[in-house]
């Protein structure tokens, strides 16, 4: 594996300093190739947002203040894929005329998010634009999804993922298949890379994981810090109204007594993700279900995009000395950039402000050949 770090980048000076960073190694050809294209592209926040909460906050706001994102959904393609009896994900799909000629981007998104998750439809904009169908996917209950299955998702089912892959090789015939990842979502596509192993299918190309929650007991401690009480108190929220949802359609499975004292992501997945899923306890989830014990047997080219200021994931993460050794990893871990965030001082090149959108696109454009990157 190689990273791209601050120094490698020149023309500019960053006045933070980079967090610490995985010593250089070989990539693969396909992979050195990227990596000497991004590092003409480097990651410089917008003056007006250079912390990690700054850029994480405000990348929130951008799914309100850009309308055009809402043509992502107007123009898609509902489809529904069976991944488990009685467990069915929605999906919202874009075709290029020639489907099966096309590269495919399958998107995952993060924690209580959606297709229609900012960064889902900015991403699924650029990709379409750029000649890939795009599939973008919600996981289970997500979405308006609720219908479709008993069961809740959680952050160790790539098992789900595995099948909409299958089912786009096999069924649609497409040959060329991405899977790009936010968040909680990069990493079920960095585990679903690393369970395959050896032996991943010939459909699929290439893997990106943007600001992915590696190892979960970790992230579960970041949340809890004082200074993302904001964020933490959100995805509360959100996850304790979903749990009355599930009350109300299945009261033999769900049982909300007490969800009000529950206060933390740990003492829910403790109470209800764990239990639900089949996994002793938060502790067992977290273990069972974080990627960061498989990086190291990936064998399909993957990117990973982290920023060292992100609020969410320690950047201590990143750093296992199984994912340096790596060859068909590229991590680019700028030091400033937040979470799933990206904002980036100037638009350049073709591209719009949203660094991490245009770098997973032009990865898969890139692997994919026959759409070569601009400026390639």
């Amino acid at each position: 594996m190689e990273t791209i770090k601050d120094s490698d980048w020149p023309g500019k000076k960053e006045n933070a300093k980079a967090a610490a960073q995985i010593p250089a190694q070989a990539l693969s050809p396909r992979l050195a190739e990227v990596a000497r294209l991004f590092r003409t592209k480097p990651f410089f926040p917008h003056r007006l947002a250079r912390g990690g909460h700054a850029q994480t906050l405000v990348a929130g706001l951008k799914g309100k203040v850009n309308t055009r994102l809402n043509d992502e959904i107007r123009g898609s393609e509902a489809r529904t894929f069976e991944v488990a009896p009685g467990a069915s994900l929605l999906a919202h799909c874009r075709w290029q005329s020639e489907r099966r000629a096309a590269p495919t981007l399958v998107l995952v998104h993060g924690l209580e998010g959606s297709s229609r998750s900012h960064y889902m439809r900015g991403t699924a904009r650029k990709a379409f634009t750029a000649g890939l169908n795009v599939v973008g996917v919600n996981l289970r209950n997500c979405g308006d999804s609720e219908h479709l299955t008993e069961t809740l998702y959680h952050s160790g089912m790539s098992g789900d993922i595995r099948r909409v892959v299958e089912e786009l090789a096999e069924h649609d015939g497409l040959r060329t298949i991405f899977v790009a990842g936010f968040s909680m979502g990069g990493n079920i596509v960095l585990k679903l890379a690393g369970e395959y192993g050896e032996r991943p299918p010939e459909s699929l190309a290439g893997v990106c994981a943007v600001s992915p929650s590696l190892d979960l007991s970790a992230c579960a401690d970041r949340l809890e810090q004082r200074e993302n009480r904001i964020y933490m108190s959100s995805f509360l929220h959100s996850l304790h109204r979903r749990i009355r949802r599930k009350q109300r359609r299945h009261p033999n499975i769900y049982d909300a007594r007490g969800l009000r004292s529950v206060r933390t992501i740990r003492e829910f997945d403790e109470r209800f993700t764990a239990p639900h899923a089949g996994f002793r306890d938060a502790a067992d989830y977290y273990a069972q279900s974080s990627a960061l014990p498989l990086v190291a047997r990936i064998r399909v080219p993957t990117l990973i995009l982290h920023a060292a200021d992100d609020p969410l994931i320690p950047a201590s993460s990143f750093l296992d000395p199984s994912l340096a050794l790596n060859p068909e990893v590229l991590l680019v871990m700028p030091p400033r950039g937040g979470h799933v965030a990206f904002i980036a001082d100037a638009a350049s090149g073709g591209e719009d402000r949203f660094w991490a959108e245009n770098r997973v696109v032009e990865f898969c454009r890139l692997l994919a050949g026959a759409l070569p990157a601009e400026g390639a």
